[in-house]
């Protein structure tokens, strides 16, 4: 048992700490400051306590049995598997500090900046369903990046996955409590009712002078990306846009790892870039605030990871 144990807390790697981490402190917060805006608070915190006793198991198991395929691609794989689930409980989360959602602040901020709302304006501009199908497709490569990068580099060089893991995983922790701390609903406050989000008249004035064009309605990605918000979606998780901040994090491992793709990726993060806003998912601020985040945490986050590297080297 003994030899057991310190197989697997050897086998630690860095996003393990980190993941571990974000769900502990996500506990912590929902049991420090839970209100009757959180379901279900008790079951949410023993999850978030719970879960890191699990991932730990699984480094364990990993450790001792590393002739198992599946049970070595799981235990490299977990942190991707765990992303929609974190993300989906930040609508939950979301307004322990907040009663309300802020994006009034931020639709009079696009405004000043502006002199209007890119949000609504842009499609009302390319009201096609051709350019409504590239930009949808577009939005919608955002789910190929991360699991493509990520079974890619998995495949090829399994030193290179663990940095993209790692890196990635950090951003991705860093936007989800940034969304827990500060619920913006983003642009579809404009055309969709959300329960327990009262929306100015003002405000829905102003989608209503903007609706969505019945060609961009027939586009087949538009209803593909319908479809996964209706079901997926996590209500008051725009800023800032984790879509852009872990999209160009992603364009960053292809120019480092993958570079036959690079430019094919770098194109269409572009593409995405401009989706987030002709789609009506993100303000422009939101678009910011992820090329800001991503330009910040990725020189930091990697930093840590060549000190994490150069420490187990080193042991």
């Amino acid at each position: 048992m003994k030899r057991f144990l310190q197989q697997g807390a050897a086998s630690y790697r860095l996003v393990d700490w980190a993941t571990q981490l974000y769900a502990l402190l996500v506990g912590a917060v929902i049991l420090a400051f839970h209100n009757e805006s959180v379901p279900h608070w008790p079951w949410l915190a023993a999850a978030h306590f719970l879960g890191p006793v699990a991932i730990h198991f699984l480094i364990l198991a990993a450790a001792a049995r590393p002739q198992k395929r599946l049970l070595a691609f799981l235990r490299a794989y977990y942190p991707i598997l765990l992303y929609t689930g974190f993300y989906r409980e930040t609508g939950l989360l979301n307004r322990m500090f907040f009663d309300r959602f802020l994006d009034e602040w931020f639709i009079r901020l696009e405004g000043r900046l502006f002199g209007c709302q890119p949000s609504l304006e842009f499609m009302a501009k390319l009201p096609y369903q051709w350019t409504a199908e590239l930009l949808y497709a577009a939005y919608f490569s955002y789910y190929l990046m991360i699991a493509g990068v990520g079974l890619a580099l998995y495949l090829r060089d399994r030193r290179a996955f663990e940095h993209f893991i790692a890196v990635v995983s950090i951003l991705f922790y860093f936007c989800y409590a940034t969304y827990i701390a500060l619920p913006v609903a983003g642009p579809r406050i404009f055309h969709y009712h959300i329960p327990g989000l009262g929306v100015p008249e003002s405000v829905r004035a102003l989608g209503e002078a903007f609706p969505f064009p019945e060609a961009v309605r027939q586009a087949v990605f538009f209803k593909i990306m319908a479809f996964i918000y209706n079901h997926f979606e996590a209500v008051g998780a725009a800023f800032p846009s984790s879509h852009i901040a872990v999209a160009w994090c992603t364009v960053w491992f292809s120019f480092r790892y993958l570079r036959r793709i690079r430019w094919i990726h770098f194109a269409a993060a572009v593409l995405l870039t401009l989706s987030t806003v002709y789609g009506r998912y993100h303000y422009v601020v939101d678009v910011a605030g992820g090329l800001v985040t991503t330009a910040a945490l990725l020189p930091l986050i990697n930093a840590l990871y060549r000190r994490w590297e150069t420490r187990e080297a080193d042991a």
